[in-house]
This record gives structure tokens, C-alpha cells and sequence, in this order.
């Protein structure tokens, strides 16, 4: 569909997602759902949303777990025209009500009663739609309100419009290699951040591949899940969930298992060899930010460190830095205004271009830092630290001085990992402070936290390790 050929007024939901034969399968969330039950209870709940007060240009904010009823709701907020704000379920009370003091919702959709359980593929949630006073309609031609990461601190508002939402489903739709209708999905990614939201659920929708949640995010719950069906699957999810399958002894046969795409930070190379290895699967690898949505891909593996710019996406490198080319700023409300000037988004990453046009990405620009006049790249001591036997993960951060916070298998790795990189890297390198963890905090996307504020925190509780 041409990008641009609907309009916001609702109309696109019916046309590019809830379309097609009613038969069809389309989720699966522990049981099937096809086409034409998923627009009866997307309708119902559109019908509650007004009751409550939504009007065409209003606002409504998701507040839900990954479930059944977090996609309806989405949909439904959609459908009415609206602009739907996602939050993140894991967020605490006092960040929700920053958020909404924030974004100002006429309208929140949030659970009945507590959600818990860790890793949980999906919730069977009852909902409540709760009017908010101060609640104001939307202020910008955004369908979509999203909050970024916080990897690196204080979140930022990004907005979708209907033309760049429907640009991003072209372009999976013409990478080679990704999910065609009659295959299936396992999306581990989270539905309501930009790899599991446009990369899994509406891509899926719109293309007619089937999209599954599974029960658990185990490697059990994961292989299950593929073993589900016979036609071709792909999983989505990021580097983390790679290296958790990947370290699976014995895994089953399952020719089926076509490929699994991860999003995010780079992939360790044991960890793609144990996994392409172990289960006869490719081991793709997509660069993409919530601000753009998929940017480069390798989705065979075969190409690394290189990525192929993603169709109709203008990529180029400035200082090191990559820039991407948009028709406008995704940032809404205030921010940094040397982040997007004359339509180019400074992505704050740092990558070289070779003569074929394939883009390596090398880490946060950032991670270049001055010590005692020379230059160091904490984003190579971070993949050396990573790379040693018995490190299962590792962030390195400069503040006074460079600091490595890691996560190991054994106590006596981490003994002795201060003699390890005296013997083996440059007095100006080394870390001036280690920090054992029990696990490095993650974002909700699966991003390694590298707020230094935030990591000294948690050491705390890692002191028993």
C-alpha cells in the first residue's frame, strides 16, 4: 500500500491490519486467535474507550502487560482515531505518574489487579479504563507516543506518524529473508517497544505472518513455542535471549527453525557459533532505534560486522557518527536541538561506511573518552572484559576514571580479573574500579543500563555474590 494512502482518521487499522480473510490465524497467545475475532473484540473495546469519553485527535495511554488485551487496546485507541501513548507495565507507581503528569492522557488502560510473575511470554489480564482530569487531546499529528529506553538516562518522548509507522512495515516487507504471510513469528521482543511492536505485531498483521507470544521466555517455553507448527519461524527477541538458547545443551531437532533476528546491542561470537551450531538456525542481527524503527540489517549473520541499509532508509557518516535521514524530528517536546538538524537524526552511535555501502556500527560514541591525553574506546575494553572465559557480561562506563561493572559464573573469576588485565592491557585502559554484579540491569528493550548512577546502585545488592 502506497505510504501516505490512508488517513489517520482510523480507517488504517481496518485496512492494513485487521484486513483480510477472518479465518486466518493471525495471534497466538497460548490459544488461537484469527482475523475476525481479533476486529470483534477490537471494535468492543473501541466501544469503551468512547464510552469513556475518547473523541477523534484524543489521547489514551496503554498501560498493560504483553497480553491479548494489550494489542486490542492499542488497536482500538487506533481505530478511533486517536493517539496512543505506550508505558511500560514494569515502570514503578512514582515513573507512571511522571509519565502521565508528563503526557497528560485523556484516558489511561491499565490492569484490574497486580501483574506478576517473571518471565512470563504473555498475561491473561483484566483491564480498566480510567478518565484522567487534565487530560489534553493531542497536541501533534503523532499516532503513536513511545518512551525511549533510558540506557543512558533520562527518557525521552518519541512520536510516530501514520506515514512513518507504514514506511517502517514496507521496509520489513521487502528485506530479504524476513517473515512471509504463512510463516510464523516467536516474538520475545517487547510488544510495546519498536522491535516487537512494528518489527513482530504490525508487520505480522499487516504481512499475514502468524504472531506468537509464548507462554515463557525459557528455552523450554521458546522451543515449544517453535515446535507449535510446521511452517517456516522466525524468532525476534534481542542478543540476551540469543545467548540464553544458545547455552541450551542438546537442543531438538526442529527443522522449522529458520532463523532468529536479535536487535540491540551486538551479538558475542560464541555465542553465534554455539547457537547457529546447536540448532541449524541463522543468526541475524538488525541496528534500529525507537526514534526510526529498523535501520540495517544482517539477517543471515553471513555479513558481519557489515549491515545493508534497510530500503528507502538514508544512512551516512559524519565524525564517526551515524546519521539518519527523516522528513522530521521524532522528538516531542523539549529536547537536545543539536540531535536533529536539517533532516538528519544524529543517532549518537558510532559507524564507518565501506565502499559497498554496508554500515558498521561500533558502539556508543560516547565511549570514546580522554585519558591522561589518550584516546580510549570503552566500547573495546567492555568487548575484551566480555570475552574472557567465565564473564557472562559486562558494562564499562568513564566518570573520575574508567569503571567496569561484571557479571560473572564464579567468584574466583572475578578475584582475579584485576591480575588478568594488568597482564594484558595498557596501564590507560585498565578500570580503575571493579564492580561485581549479581546480573547487570537491563532496560526493558534488554539494553544493558549504562547509567553510572544506576549500576553503583545496584552493586549494593550484589555485595553477597
Amino acid at each position: 500500500m502506497p505510504i501516505g494512502s490512508v488517513c489517520a482518521d482510523g480507517a488504517w487499522v481496518d485496512d492494513v491490519l485487521l484486513g483480510g480473510d477472518g479465518r486466518d490465524i493471525v495471534l497466538h497467545l497460548g490459544e488461537p486467535v484469527d482475523r475476525s475475532e481479533l476486529r470483534r473484540l477490537v471494535v468492543e473495546q473501541q466501544g469503551r474507550l468512547v464510552a469513556a469519553g475518547l473523541t477523534p485527535s484524543g489521547t489514551v495511554a496503554v498501560r498493560l502487560p504483553p497480553s491479548l488485551a494489550c494489542i486490542v487496546s492499542m488497536l482500538a485507541g487506533w481505530r478511533a482515531g486517536a493517539q496512543v501513548t505506550l508505558l511500560d507495565y514494569r515502570l514503578t507507581t512514582h515513573e507512571i505518574g511522571k509519565a502521565i503528569a508528563r503526557l497528560a492522557p485523556q484516558l489511561v488502560v491499565e490492569p484490574v489487579g497486580e501483574v506478576t510473575g517473571t518471565l512470563r511470554g504473555f498475561f491473561d489480564v483484566h483491564t480498566r479504563v480510567t478518565p484522567l482530569r487534565g487530560g489534553r487531546p493531542a497536541r501533534s499529528a503523532h499516532v503513536l507516543l513511545q518512551l525511549s529506553s533510558g540506557s543512558t538516562g533520562p527518557s525521552k518522548v518519541i512520536g510516530r506518524t501514520l506515514d512513518s509507522l507504514l514506511a517502517e512495515i514496507e521496509r520489513y516487507g521487502r528485506l530479504d529473508g524476513f517473515p512471509r504471510k504463512g510463516e510464523r513469528t516467536v516474538v520475545l521482543a517487547s510488544i510495546i517497544h519498536v522491535l516487537g511492536l512494528v518489527g513482530g505485531l504490525l508487520y505480522g498483521l499487516a504481512a499475514g505472518s502468524q504472531v506468537i507470544l509464548p507462554a515463557r521466555h525459557t528455552v523450554d517455553g521458546i522451543l515449544k513455542a517453535v515446535a507449535a507448527g510446521e511452517e517456516p519461524t522466525t524468532v525476534l527477541g534481542v542478543p540476551s535471549q540469543a545467548a540464553v538458547l544458545a547455552a541450551a545443551r542438546n537442543p531438538p531437532v526442529l527443522p522449522q527453525f529458520h532463523r532468529m533476528i536479535t536487535g540491540g546491542e551486538l551479538v558475542k561470537a560464541d555465542v553465534r557459533e554455539r547457537f547457529t551450531r546447536g540448532y541449524g538456525a541463522e543468526l541475524g542481527v538488525m541496528y534500529g532505534m525507537t526514534e526510526v524503527g529498523v535501520i540495517a540489517t544482517d539477517l543471515t549473520g553471513a555479513d558481519r560486522p557489515g549491515l545493508t541499509p534497510a530500503p528507502g532508509v538514508r544512512v551516512r557518516v559524519e565524525d564517526g557518527e551515524i546519521l539518519v535521514g527523516l522528513p522530521e524530528s521524532p522528538y516531542v517536546g523539549q529536547t537536545d536541538p543539536a540531535r536533529f538538524v536539517d533532516g538528519w537524526l544524529r543517532t549518537k552511535d558510532a559507524g564507518s561506511l565501506d565502499d559497498a555501502g554496508r554500515l558498521t556500527v561500533h558502539g556508543r560514541l560516547d565511549s570514546q573518552v580522554s585519558v591522561g591525553g589518550l584516546k580510549v574506546d570503552l566500547a573495546e575494553i567492555e568487548a575484551f572484559i566480555t570475552g574472557l572465559p567465565g564473564i557472562t557480561d559486562a558494562v564499562v562506563l568513564h566518570d573520575s576514571g574508567i569503571e567496569a561493572f561484571v557479571a560473572v559464573r564464579e567468584r574466583t573469576v572475578f578475584d582475579g580479573l584485576a591480575a588478568c588485565l594488568a597482564a594484558r592491557l595498557a596501564p590507560y585502559k585498565r578500570p580503575r574500579t571493579l564492580h561485581l554484579m549479581a546480573e547487570i540491569p537491563r532496560t526493558a528493550t534488554g539494553k544493558p543500563v549504562r547509567d553510572v548512577a544506576a549500576l553503583r546502585a545496584a552493586v549494593r545488592p550484589a555485595a553477597g555474590v
